[in-house]
């Protein structure tokens, strides 16, 4: 197949080159052919050069009359061309290219795009493209709609477009012509007025014009999240037609035992999470596996869910596994578990890299660990229900072996990520959506400020003084580990830097330790254990501590350079602060003057729903990281989550498919989804 060669066999391209594309991620032709334009130039007004005015974008054609090299101090060069027409001469300059002058020997024909300008009392254009004009090849970098590419460094958009062309072409030769035939059902295309997809693919980089490019971009996005939608359906499809490897049953002894337990807890449990719990008793009794996802804020109580469900696991003679991202995590949730658990006879278990239950783990009825769950070496014997924490934290391959240590056991994955309402119906439309949304009582709203430059040193003897006479604890956030030399990024506060400061300048007096990325687990894991022993006072750190961690006396966290961070994520790190009924503060700074951004930190400081506040940056930031590959599977090229009428055509596209077709009667769109599908039903 054309389109599946390597980028290796691109013809007249050095290896440096391809080097640069693999570094773009683009490995095969097909890769190269999905990497779309992010912008266009219109080079499409041809005008004649007398016809020529300041300002105005435009391709002239002519003939170099006159051509040459001028060199100047320090080693500059400006290639000085005149170009003319039937109607009058224009100057080009360019700067310190001299191969262009061997490019346009004098007499050759040129096509040039750029900005007309008037300087000392002659018209010159500031060239933005150029080619040779040749009779074989139509225009590729001017006089039409021009592609341009997100590239990386020293791999410019021109090279992208001319290979982009390269592969159109090649595709319009008859032994290549049906590589892009439509992977849709007639139908669909007539339905939802699709353009073809052979169309589509032309004119998304070489539009004829802006109204055929608009519909070219809602073709591909329309397969893109089609694809998506119809993966979700058929492993939803497949989940509900899997058979339990373990029945539950939820009859009145089992409730009498369920209801004391949940009865002995030291809190009761709010309405939210009683919702919840009838939704997942209602799932464990069916007689398919359950697949729920749980959305719940920072401290909303997803977590004694969870046990809850482990517990009625427990009660039917069934082990449940419970995986979360970090040691520390898993340790901090096994402590406060055993706690609810010591008047039965449950019993937990902690199976970490440091902490290995070996030949007893089968005596545990719930094992909370880390990927040391998922070793190979490690079997168990009647695992009834799967538990993840923070499942974006884990990729597609670890889930699934995490779910292959029982046999089709109930799944219940949780996060506290705010994620936005048309992002959840695209990602995990496979599952069956659960939301806590109250959070427990007594619980204060921690008091955000945003704080200037001017109060910075008051607000260091605030903390000095909370620290002092209240005992508190205090996280101290940086976005980068080492100080930046790119010069925008010289103002971006370091934690390395920060800690050398705060511990030499500004609190030589108090214990201040030190976590970030680079540091080793282990490492990570000590600093951690003597901050929850107060043997730190403050703790400067990177996002690292974004997730989970509990710190009882950690009542204050500052965020340098918040505007570098999405409101979720803020969120998330003002999560570390405020776990009890005690008041907390939330101090962010930052040094931008944009008023936009200024509004995005305010709307923040008054703003404690996380749900609220993924909403409002989604809608003004876009999706960022919400869309890697190692989370879901799949990278989004040009389908939006923002367009909500394109999400539910397409999931309404699935709906249909799945009722009235199958996918060995579509074969190219069988082999399509296999790029997409992301819960691996090949065996469907």
């Amino acid at each position: 197949m054309f389109l599946d060669q390597p980028i290796e066999n691109l013809p007249q391209t050095s290896s440096l080159t391809k080097r640069r594309f693999k570094k773009l991620g683009l490995k095969t032709y097909r890769d190269l052919l999905n990497h779309f334009p992010s912008r266009y130039e219109d080079y499409s007004h041809i005008k004649n050069i007398n016809r020529c005015r300041p300002g105005e974008i435009v391709s002239v054609i002519g003939r170099i009359t006159d051509a040459q090299n001028q060199y100047l101090r320090k080693g500059m060069t400006i290639q000085k061309v005149s170009l003319t027409d039937k109607s009058g001469q224009i100057n080009i300059n360019w700067f310190n290219q001299p191969f262009l002058i061997r490019l346009f020997p004098v007499g050759s024909q040129v096509a040039v795009a750029g900005e007309i300008t008037f300087y000392n009392g002659s018209i010159s254009i500031k060239p933005h493209e150029y080619e040779l004009i040749r009779s074989d090849q139509p225009p590729i970098h001017t006089r039409k709609i021009i592609p341009i590419y997100p590239t990386t460094s020293n791999l410019s958009s021109r090279t992208i477009r001319a290979k982009i062309f390269y592969l159109l072409n090649g595709l319009k030769k008859n032994i290549y012509s049906n590589e892009l035939e439509d992977c849709l059902p007639g139908e669909f295309i007539s339905r939802w007025h699709l353009l073809p997809e052979k169309e589509a693919y032309y004119s998304i980089h070489f539009p004829a014009d802006l109204l055929i490019l608009e519909k070219a971009k809602r073709r591909l996005a329309f397969n893109e999240l089609f694809l998506i939608q119809l993966s979700s359906q058929l492993t939803k499809k497949h989940w509900q037609n899997e058979k339990l490897g373990f029945k539950f049953k939820l009859d009145s002894t089992k409730k009498v035992l369920m209801d004391k337990f949940i009865n002995q807890l030291p809190f009761k449990l709010t309405s939210a999470q009683e919702k919840v719990l009838q939704e997942i008793f209602n799932d464990l009794k069916k007689e398919r596996p359950m697949n729920r996802f749980l959305q719940g804020d920072v401290g909303s109580g997803k977590t004694i869910v969870a046990a809850i469900a482990a517990y009625l696991t427990y009660l039917n003679g069934y082990q449940s596994l419970f995986m979360v991202p970090t040691e520390i995590l898993a340790e901090q949730h096994y402590h406060n578990l055993k706690k609810f658990f010591e008047k039965t006879d449950f019993r937990l278990g902690l199976q970490t890299g440091s902490h290995k239950l070996n030949k007893k783990i089968n005596d545990f009825n719930l094992i909370i660990g880390t990927q040391a769950l998922i070793q190979k070496k490690v079997s168990f014997n009647k695992v009834g229900l799967i538990i993840i924490d923070e499942q974006q934290r884990f990729g597609v391959i670890q889930r699934a072996s995490l779910k292959a240590k029982g046999i089709n056991p109930h799944l219940l994955t949780m996060t506290a990520t705010p994620i936005p309402r048309t992002v959840a119906l695209t990602l995990y439309g496979e599952l069956d959506m659960s939301i806590i949304n109250k959070m427990p009582p007594g619980r204060k709203k921690t008091k955000t400020y945003l704080v200037p430059k001017t109060k910075r040193k008051a607000a260091y003897r605030w903390i000095k003084k909370m620290i002092i006479t209240e005992k508190n604890q205090a996280f101290i956030v940086c976005p980068l580990i080492e100080k930046s030399t790119t010069e925008t990024m010289k103002s971006v506060k370091a934690a390395k830097q920060e800690y050398n400061y705060l511990a030499k300048t500004v609190y030589p007096h108090l214990k201040i330790g030190l976590i970030h990325g680079k540091m080793k687990a282990k490492e990570k894991q000590a600093v951690m254990v003597k901050f929850k022993k107060g043997l730190y006072q403050i703790l400067v750190a990177t996002s690292v501590v974004e997730v989970g961690i509990d710190i009882s006396r950690a009542r204050i966290i500052i965020i340098e350079g918040a505007d570098r961070y999405g409101l979720a994520q803020l969120h998330q790190l003002r999560g570390r602060v405020g776990r009890d009924n005690k008041q907390s503060y939330c101090l962010i700074f930052s040094d931008s003057q944009n008023k936009s951004v200024l509004s995005r930190l305010h709307y923040f400081t008054t703003t404690n729903n996380g749900l609220d506040l993924a909403e409002y940056d989604f809608k003004r930031r876009g999706p960022g990281a919400i869309f890697g590959t190692q989370q879901h599977g799949y990278n989004l090229n040009i389908g939006s989550l923002f367009n909500e009428k394109i999400i539910k055509e397409t999931k309404k596209a699935a709906e249909i498919f799945t009722e009235k077709f199958s996918l060995e009667s579509q074969p190219k769109l069988k082999k399509r989804l296999k790029k997409y599908h992301r819960r691996l039903i090949a065996r469907d």
